[in-house]
């Protein structure tokens, strides 16, 4: 369920409950079309006119004569149409009933209710994340916000690996509501545009396609918070979030995609023997959905990677407490602060494919010893260059994976530290917060690092594959040997987990600066990606989803196309200007009927044009850096 995400009329807790896509969509539906035209406009205010009754219901009172009352279930979600009701006359087919439905956050779908654990491999709700996500929308991994279950089989599977012939058309009818949705723009997509993506999502999950319909939740929600202005919502999200919805249900409604695409909801854990972990550090977890907990990541002998996490609904105040929480796993007797710089072995374990350690019945761990960075398995991390490392991470689909390495600090740049690797001919690399939000002490420690040029450190974090030459770091450390580098206190083992720990002044040396080479700063503002003209294509494909198509037809008749055509076929990018200039050309497009009078363009050729652009933009941007990387 969403706990955090829904529009209040002033400060004090959020009182409507979150509502099932479907029972808003069935509202809207029911709706006749002079009551959707005053839909938008009735739902403002709903949230701040709530009351809460004693019996947990929550009512919002329009007039004298109307009241709508929400009876949420068990779980805290208006699951079904009848625990929404209305006592005006046209109910429940009524523009107030519809109206607070509306205000209301959406739910996630439900998961099927986990079985009793017995023998057999275990499972747990699967990732949905797919091309488009964005990394900077949540601090965490991905699969640190699912919940082990029961032995159950993926939703998403089919028989022989193919498609069913009611998922292609699920597939379809969610293609045409995005394919609306886009050409309508921030602008023009209101809740009766949502509620046709909400419908055509419950009608994917229905038909066992759990990835496209978490694409279209995550464009229904992006699409609220931009409408409302949210501080939290950037048009860069949900541009992505858009070219991964209609990415998906494109390729699935052709029919020739394979099953993989589909999703899963939940996928096994498998047995995975007995292992000795070793502790790397601590990562806070901050989902949009309001969950908030602790993943620590750890390492085995052999090299692989490991995550223990501790995810549930409680937002910023869940992620901050759950570092010093104790560790749900076999019962060891251990927090998460002691983990991240301690070790465990671990008898009869069960391990999800993305390395997740289950806390199964037969689980049991022990705790051990730690090691420091450098030393046993940890020292294949810092032992290659950043990007030798970077290079060899899979190009999309799967979360980068954590990086080590040695730097010496250049500087300050904005919110980043400006940073350069001690190997010979490095490149600049910058250090951004891997949470940014002013609560986590991310960006406040970084901003005492960059405060002492010269310093040299021990960085492990992930890279960031949207921005150029960038690394979101974890956890740092003083590197073997060096004079000028961070004094840790001896219990902290060598590390300080940036998003829990706090770097004091005690902890630099002094007197570093004149270390720092002085050509290094003229090559802080080097940046591929931002000096290429691919900006004006991003530029033109966020303008069509903040303004729908309209805004591109708009922009396609002035000077501007010849400009961006130019700019790019000067830099080498040809495909890209004649992409743009196929989607100018189709949102411009204005047909003509049997009688000559204008009728309405198709908004699916228009979403094919704009995802040709946005695909080629996103594989052009991760070329450029890769390549800031080398």
């Amino acid at each position: 369920m969403s706990i955090d995400e829904s529009s209040t009329g002033g400060p004090g807790p959020v009182l409507l409950p979150a509502v099932a896509p479907e029972v808003l969509a069935e509202a809207v539906e029911s709706l006749s079309g002079r009551l959707r035209k005053k839909l938008d406009a009735a739902i403002e205010g709903c949230a701040a006119g709530a009351v809460r009754a004693a019996d947990g219901s929550v009512g919002v009172r329009f007039g004298e004569d109307a009241v709508v009352t929400l009876r949420p279930g068990p779980s805290g979600v208006v699951t079904e149409a009848d625990q929404a009701f209305c006592g005006c006359l046209l109910a429940p087919r009524c523009l107030h009933r519809a109206a607070v439905l509306g205000a209301s956050p959406i739910a996630d779908p439900e998961e099927p209710a986990p079985p009793a654990p017995g023998p057999g491999p275990v499972t747990e709700p699967a990732a949905t994340a797919g091309p488009g996500t964005a990394p900077g929308a949540s601090a965490a991994p991905a699969a640190a916000v699912r919940e082990a279950g029961g032995a159950e089989e993926a939703e998403g599977a089919t028989e022989g690996g193919g498609l069913t012939a009611a998922q292609v058309r699920a597939a379809a009818g969610l293609w045409g509501a995005a394919a609306e949705a886009l050409a309508a723009g921030v602008t023009a997509g209101g809740a009766v545009v949502q509620a046709e993506l909400l419908r055509a999502a419950h009608t994917a999950r229905i038909a066992g396609l759990p990835r496209a319909e978490a694409a279209a939740l995550r464009v229904v929600r992006s699409l609220r918070a931009a409408r409302d202005r949210s501080a939290a919502q950037r048009l860069t999200e949900l541009t992505g979030a858009f070219r991964e919805l209609l990415y998906t249900a494109g390729l699935l409604a052709s029919g020739t995609a394979g099953a993989g695409l589909t999703g899963a909801v939940r996928r096994s854990y498998e047995a995975g023997g007995s292992l000795r972990v070793y502790g790397l550090c601590r990562e806070p977890v901050l989902s949009a959905t309001g969950y908030g907990g602790v993943a620590t990541h750890l390492l085995g002998v052999d090299g692989a990677h490991y995550s223990v996490s501790d995810v549930r609904p409680g937002g910023l105040a869940r992620a901050r407490g759950a570092g010093a929480a104790s560790v749900a796993l076999g019962g060891a007797v251990l927090d998460h602060a002691g983990l991240a710089r301690g070790g465990l072995r671990v008898v009869g374990a069960t391990v999800s494919p993305e390395g997740r350690l289950g806390a199964g019945r037969g689980v049991r761990a022990t705790a051990v010893g730690g090691v420091a960075w450098g030393e046993g398995p940890t020292a294949a991390l810092f032992s290659r260059p950043a990007a030798e490392a970077v290079a060899a991470m899979p190009a999309e689909g799967a979360e980068p994976g954590l990086l080590g390495c040695d730097v010496r600090v250049v500087g300050a740049s904005g919110d980043h530290v400006l940073v350069r690797e001690l190997t010979p001919g490095a490149p600049l690399l910058r250090l951004a917060p891997a949470h940014p939000h002013p609560e986590l002490p991310h960006a406040a420690n970084l901003r005492r690092i960059a405060g002492h040029p010269g310093l040299v450190l021990r960085v492990l974090g992930r890279p960031d594959l949207d921005r150029a030459a960038t690394l979101r770091p974890l956890a740092v450390g003083p590197v073997p040997g060096a004079e000028h580098s961070l004094r840790l206190p001896p219990e902290w083992l060598g590390r300080a987990d940036l998003g829990y720990d706090r770097l004091q002044g005690d902890h630099f040396p002094g007197g570093a600066e004149d270390l720092v080479p002085r050509e290094s700063a003229p090559a802080a503002g080097a940046d591929p990606l931002a000096d290429s003209p691919l900006w004006r294509v991003r530029r033109l494909l966020e303008a069509g989803v903040a303004g729908g198509r309209r805004a591109v037809a708009e922009a396609a008749r002035g000077a501007e196309p010849a400009a961006l055509a130019a700019a790019l076929r000067r830099a080498g990018f040809g495909s890209a200007a004649e992409l743009a200039a196929a989607l100018t050309a189709e949102a411009d497009r204005r047909p003509r009927d049997a009688f000559g009078r204008l009728a309405d363009a198709s908004a699916e050729r228009y979403a094919w044009a704009w995802l040709a652009a946005a695909v080629h933009l996103a594989a052009a941007e991760r070329s450029l850096v890769a390549a800031s990387w080398a």
